[in-house]
């Protein structure tokens, strides 16, 4: 397979031979901003009390943002889900628990004289301590990501359309605890194992939109009217349509990285997908401090200029940030140290599971 190709379908899916493919980067850019806009839009409008133009943006994206992230997540576990204990272990748990444990105490740190003002420092050391059980601010993704993959190595021996019918059902039982961990993984988890059930289908699609671009074209321009319709007149929300448009949606976004990585345009969008957990980590940051100082100064008075300069600067100062950090050696804010490793590390080609 060659770096701009995709994984044939027949039979399932190999191991490639490049580092990447194409149009996984492009979704997965294309989703990473569309989680930072979503986060930059609606606290700035929740900050000014009004709503703008971005708005609208996020509405349309809400069905397919979130599922088409996990779904491409679960797309490579096909390649290393018989991997043994300790090494999957390793790769797909303490990965993502010292991403977390790192990134929780920074936000933590940014938001906790704030907490302490409005209540003490004990109760806010026993909210820090909280949020291990309760995924704090915008973490929940990996925090959930390790549940994920362990449930699915664990159910291996259980057919797997048994848990894609029990996964489906809970997204359908609109399941809410109050708790986030409980909650996202009954609305996430079908997309997450779909990515992996049905990965050979998924390239499958890429390849075609790839040989038939018109014909991608025309089915994307159907799923863009449906997909607003539905969400104008409410009905996004409903049950099994909501699945129905998680899956369109997720769809949809394949198809449109692949018709970006076949044409070559926005490469923008292919930088942060290959970085994409560089943007995850560190966009609360820039998109905090921009929001506030444009509120603040009121500079700019159109709030969907506002969210869409915060959503901007977010994606770009999440970047500045990892870059200064590998030039100060603050490596291990982005890269996980040897130290923090519990199976030894193999030379060989990284896959492009979520990272």
């Amino acid at each position: 397979m060659a770096p701009s190709g995709t994984i044939a379908a027949s039979g399932g899916v190999s191991a490639p031979a490049a580092a990447r493919v194409d149009w996984v980067d492009y979704a997965k850019g294309i989703c990473i901003v569309m989680v930072v806009m979503m986060h930059s839009v609606l606290g700035v409008e929740f900050a000014a009390g009004e709503t703008g133009f971005m708005h609208v943006l996020v509405a349309f994206a809400k069905p397919f943002r979130m599922p088409d992230f996990f779904l491409i997540s679960g797309l490579f576990l096909p390649l290393v889900i018989d991997r043994d204990w300790r090494t999957y272990l390793d790769r797909k748990v303490v990965h993502f628990a010292y991403f977390y444990v790192v990134w929780v105490t920074i936000q933590f740190g940014f938001k906790a004289p704030a907490f302490a003002a409005e209540t003490s420092w004990r109760d806010a050391g026993l909210l820090y301590l909280e949020s291990f059980i309760e995924p704090f601010g915008t973490l929940w993704f990996i925090y959930l990501l390790p549940i994920f993959f362990v449930v699915t190595k664990l159910t291996r021996r259980i057919p797997p359309p048994a848990i894609w019918l029990i996964a489906a059902a809970l997204e359908t039982a609109r399941i809410s605890t109050g708790w986030t961990a409980i909650d996202e993984f009954c609305a996430r988890f079908v997309y997450f194992y779909s990515g992996y059930l049905f990965a050979p289908y998924v390239f499958a699609l890429s390849d075609r939109a790839r040989s038939h671009p018109a014909l991608a074209l025309v089915a994307l321009a159907t799923w863009g009217v449906v997909n607003a319709g539905l969400v104008a007149f409410g009905a996004s929300e409903w049950k099994i349509v909501s699945l129905v448009l998680g899956f369109a949606g997720a769809c949809a976004i394949i198809t449109m990285g692949t018709l970006l990585a076949r044409a070559q345009w926005l490469n923008v969008f292919r930088f942060c997908g290959e970085h994409s957990i560089v943007i995850y980590l560190a966009f609360f940051l820039p998109m905090a401090a921009t929001r506030t100082l444009l509120l603040h100064t009121g500079i700019i008075p159109d709030i969907g200029t506002v969210s869409l300069i915060v959503t901007i600067v977010g994606v770009i100062g999440s970047l500045a940030i990892w870059q200064v950090a590998l030039r100060l050696g603050g490596n291990f804010l982005f890269e996980r140290p040897e130290a923090f490793w519990i199976a030894p590390k193999k030379a060989g080609v990284r896959l492009q599971a979520a990272e």
